[in-house]
C-alpha cells in the first residue's frame, strides 16, 4: 500500500509509531586496523598516512555470498591543518571489499556473530586528464611545506586517480565530468557483478567504476538545478556565493539501484540552496532516479521530519525504499553528545509526480508519502547501547543474506558508521546487523549480482560453495542457521 501524504500532513503521527518488535539486533562487529590494503605509503598533507583505514561505512552494499563493499568519503579531514581547503587532503578515493561473516551464536548475547575481514582495496581512476588545483595561495601543511598541486603524486600516463582535495575542480559548474575532487558517499554493484556506481557529493556526482581495476567507466549527466556554478574550495563560501544548486557538504548522500539493475536512485542529504530558502520547501530534500541505459532523470521530492539530512537509501523493490532520515547527535559528535533520531522509513515511489521543474509549495505538495520501518537509537537502546555510544555518522545500509533462526527464515538488514578517521573519538568501523521477516516489510526483492571472482580466488570459492560435494549454494539459499 502506498502512503501518500501531503508536505507535513500527519507526519506526527507517523514518526510517534514505535519500531516493529519483530524486527531484531542479530550481530554486532567492528572491523580492526589503521591501514587499508591500498599499498599506498607516505603522508596526506594534514600528517596522516596514504593508507590510513577508516570512514568506510560511508556507503556499504552487498555483493553475494559474505561478500560486501564499502566506502570512505573524501578522507581524513577531521583533522585540523589548513582551512582555506576544509582541511581535505589528497586521499585517493577507494572502495573496500570486505567479507562480513555471520555465524551462530551458542553463547549468551546476540543470536550471531558478525565478523568483518577486510580483503582488498581499490583505488579509483580515471584514463583521461583530471582537473587538479594548483595549492596557490592555499597555505602551506602540516609541516611547513607549500601546499603544492592536488594532484596525487602516484598519478601516471593514463592513470589520473580522484582524491578529496577540495581544489581538484576546473572553472565552470560543479558537475564538470574533469574534476578530480571526489567525495564518495554511497556505492551500489551492477546486476552482472562488473561495475559499480558511487554517488559524491562535491559535484553532485554519479559515476560508474570498473569494479576490478576502479577505473572510471561512466560520469551520469544529472539535473542542473543540483550544480552550483561559483566553486572555491571552501564548501561555505561555495554555499554562500550561489543562489541554487546542492549546499556544500550535503550533496548526493545516498544511492540505490533497483534489483533488476536498470535505475539507480540517488537521494540529496540536505534541500538544495534554492528549496532552502523557500518555508514550505525548507525542509525538502530532491531524489534524482537516473536510467542506466538512456541516462534519462527524474526527481522526488521527501519531506525530512525527524532527522536533519538523509544519509543513505536502498532500494526494496522497483518502486519502493528505506530511506535513512538521522540527526548529526551521538558517539563522534561532541562530549556528552547523544543520538536522538535515527530513523528508516519506507517510501514509495511510483506514481509520483517529478518535481525537477517544480519549487515551492507545488513541490512540497508532490512529495513522497513515508512510513516507519525502524527506529535505530529505540532499537540499540534495548540491546544495551547507550545514546551515546550510537555513532552518530550511520550512514551505510544495505540488505545481505538470509539466516535461518530459531527455525525461520529472516531477512538482513546490515547498517554502517562514517567514523570519519577519528576512532578515538568517533568510535570504530561498526556494522549492526537486523533480522526481519517477509511481514516486516513486504514487497522484497533481493539484488542478484553475479559472481565476477578474480583468478587467485577460484580454488577459494569452490571449497568455500561447497562444489566438491556437488553442491552450489546459491546467492540467497546460502543461510547461516542457528536455533
Amino acid at each position: 500500500m502506498r502512503h501518500k501524504l501531503a508536505a507535513g500532513l500527519l507526519l506526527s503521527a507517523i514518526v510517534s509509531l514505535p519500531a516493529q518488535a519483530a524486527i531484531t539486533l542479530f550481530a554486532r562487529g567492528v572491523l580492526s586496523g589503521t591501514s587499508d590494503r591500498s599499498g599506498l605509503s607516505g603522508t596526506l598533507e594534514n600528517g596522516l598516512a596514504a593508507n590510513i583505514l577508516g570512514g568506510m561505512g560511508s556507503g556499504l552494499t552487498y555483493a553475494g555470498g559474505n561478500t560486501f563493499l564499502a566506502v570512505p568519503d573524501r578522507g581524513p579531514n577531521a583533522t585540523p591543518y589548513n582551512s582555506a581547503v576544509d582541511d581535505t587532503v589528497s586521499y585517493i578515493s577507494r572502495f573496500h571489499t570486505l567479507s562480513l561473516e555471520l555465524t551462530a551464536n551458542g553463547s549468551p548475547g546476540l543470536p550471531f556473530t558478525l565478523t568483518p575481514t577486510l580483503q582488498k582495496t581499490t583505488l579509483l581512476s580515471s584514463n583521461t586528464p583530471l582537473a587538479y588545483g594548483s595549492g596557490a595561495g592555499l597555505g602551506t601543511q602540516k609541516n611547513g611545506q607549500p601546499m603544492g598541486s592536488g594532484a596525487p603524486a602516484q598519478n601516471s600516463a593514463g592513470k589520473y586517480y580522484f582524491s578529496g582535495r577540495s581544489d581538484n575542480f576546473a572553472p565552470g559548474s560543479s558537475g564538470n565530468p574533469a574534476n578530480g575532487r571526489l567525495d564518495p558517499e554511497s556505492i551500489r554493484v551492477s546486476n552482472d557483478g562488473k561495475s559499480v556506481f558511487i554517488s559524491d557529493e562535491y559535484g553532485p556526482y554519479v559515476r560508474q567504476f570498473d569494479r576490478q581495476t576502479g577505473t572510471l567507466v561512466k560520469t551520469f549527466a544529472l539535473p542542473a538545478n543540483l550544480d552550483v556554478s561559483i566553486l572555491s574550495p571552501k564548501g561555505k563560501t561555495e554555499t554562500s556565493s550561489n543562489t541554487s544548486g546542492r549546499t556544500d557538504n550535503k550533496g548526493m548522500e545516498g544511492l540505490a539501484i533497483t534489483p533488476d539493475g536498470k535505475t539507480l536512485v540517488g537521494i540529496m542529504q540536505a534541500s538544495l540552496i534554492q528549496d532552502a530558502a523557500v518555508k514550505a520547501t525548507k525542509k525538502m530534500v530532491r531524489i534524482v532516479t537516473i536510467d542506466i541505459a538512456t541516462g534519462v532523470t527524474k526527481e522526488y521530492g521527501y519531506m525530512l521530519t525527524v532527522g536533519s539530512g538523509v544519509s543513505e537509501i536502498t532500494a526494496i523493490n522497483d518502486h519502493e525504499f528505506l530511506v535513512d532520515e538521522r540527526d548529526g547527535a551521538g558517539l563522534g559528535d561532541a562530549p556528552g553528545s547523544v543520538a536522538v533520531a535515527k530513523q528508516f522509513f519506507k517510501i514509495d515511489i511510483s506514481g509520483a509526480v517529478d518535481i525537477t521543474n517544480m519549487s515551492g509549495a507545488a513541490a512540497a505538495a508532490a512529495a513522497v508519502g513515508k512510513a516507519p520501518f525502524l527506529d535505530l537509537v529505540a532499537a540499540l537502546n534495548a540491546n544495551g547501547i547507550s545514546s551515546d555510544q550510537i555513532p552518530a555518522k550511520i550512514e551505510g545500509i544495505t540488505f545481505g543474506q538470509d539466516v535461518t533462526y530459531g527455525g525461520d527464515l529472516y531477512h538482513t538488514l546490515f547498517v554502517s558508521n562514517d567514523n570519519d578517521f577519528v576512532p578515538d573519538a568517533a568510535g570504530p568501523n561498526q556494522f549492526f546487523v537486523f533480522g526481519f521477516k517477509d511481514g516486516d516489510l513486504p514487497g522484497l526483492v533481493q539484488q542478484r549480482i553475479a559472481a565476477v571472482p578474480e583468478s587467485a580466488t577460484w580454488a577459494m570459492m569452490i571449497m568455500g560453495f561447497g562444489l566438491v560435494g556437488g553442491v552450489l549454494r546459491t546467492r540467497r539459499s546460502a543461510t547461516v542457521s542457528f536455533s
